[in-house]
């Protein structure tokens, strides 16, 4: 496992840690395999009850690394690192908690979708900037966001892309509290010790009926999603967002139809 992913299993809990702050843990392919090997751990470990995803007070992922994604996705969705992490974290009965500070973008915004508890910073700013880098959405999330917040909500941000708090987060029922930065990881640990004293049977079973309506459905979503997400790496639109934004301008989309 890379060490820009590191592991601890503590007390009955699979601690994960994105430790990349460098890069403001920005994600690549060799770390989605770490992130999703994690998983399989946690659901082949009987010792383990639940998983805890965080990052550091200051950030939690700024999306993916633009420079590992600019070849596109290597193979099919299904296959690659970032479509088996996903369908693996909506599809295991482990429990799945997050501690998120700081930026939370694209990925580090749809993964929560699949999280059973989330503890988010007063310094978190949630993001899903999809469109505006000539993509669209993963993760579900062009599923979920509509049943959950309503079509209008769901389309304001996925389609304009822009940043929002904690507060409007807790707001909209996508987290459970905000924290302060320093207290984050500490709030959500209380409440995987919680979890872990719980009947883990118990928790298995809700887990997999809260997840029941999603199901077949859900996974249809995220892999036509990745489908047209690959495709949207390759596309004009997307090469003009990322030479854009390492020549720190802003995109010219003016000429495209």
């Amino acid at each position: 496992m890379t060490d820009l992913v590191l592991t601890e299993k503590k007390n009955h809990i699979l601690i994960v840690r994105i430790n990349r702050l460098d890069r403001k843990n920005a994600l690549t392919h060799d770390m989605y395999t770490a992130l999703g090997d994690a998983i399989e751990q946690a659901r082949d470990d009987s010792d383990v009850r639940c998983i805890l995803y965080t990052g550091s007070d200051e950030c939690f992922t700024a999306g993916n690394d633009l420079g590992d994604f600019a070849a596109g996705l290597p193979g099919e969705f299904e296959d690659t690192p970032v479509g088996r992490f996903l369908l693996l974290l909506a599809s295991t009965n482990k429990p799945i908690i997050a501690s998120v500070n700081g930026p939370a973008v694209g990925i580090g915004t749809t993964m929560l979708l699949h999280c059973d508890l989330v503890f988010a910073g007063n310094n978190t700013r949630f993001q899903m900037p999809f469109a505006n880098l000539g993509l669209c959405p993963e993760g579900g999330s062009s599923l979920l966001l509509p049943s959950w917040l309503g079509r209008v909500r769901a389309a304001e941000l996925l389609m304009l892309g822009g940043a929002f708090t904690a507060e409007d987060a807790l707001r909209m029922g996508l987290i459970n509290r905000v924290c302060e930065p320093s207290q984050t990881e500490t709030t959500a640990l209380e409440a995987c010790t919680r979890l872990a004293a719980q009947p883990p049977a118990a928790i298995r079973t809700t887990r997999e009926l809260l997840n029941r309506a999603g199901g077949d459905e859900l996974k249809a979503a995220m892999l036509a999603e990745g489908k047209l997400f690959a495709e949207r790496l390759k596309s004009p639109e997307n090469a003009e967002a990322i030479k854009a934004f390492t020549e720190k301008r802003k995109p010219d989309f003016s000429s495209f139809s």
